[in-house]
């Protein structure tokens, strides 16, 4: 299933839920509630997004974020 939403809106990931984006290249994750996990394709780092932060996405391909420690909510710019 492919959702597609307006830029600013919020996504709620529950416990062990996964938000795969597709081509998410310079936009911006920012993360609302809680504490999320963010692996991006053919980058060895990882990035873990505390409450009131953002992060940059700087791939193409494919980004995958996960909640850490229960839920979380995520926005995208």
């Amino acid at each position: 299933m492919q959702i597609e939403f307006k830029s600013g809106a919020s996504v709620k990931l529950g416990p062990n839920q996964t938000l795969k984006v597709v081509d998410g290249f310079g936009h911006t994750v920012s993360a609302i509630e809680g504490c999320v996990w963010i692996t991006e394709e053919n980058d060895p780092n990882d990035i873990v997004l505390e409450q009131g932060h953002s992060y940059q996405l700087k791939r193409h391909g494919t980004a995958v974020l996960n909640p850490l420690a229960g839920e979380a909510s995520v926005a995208f710019a």
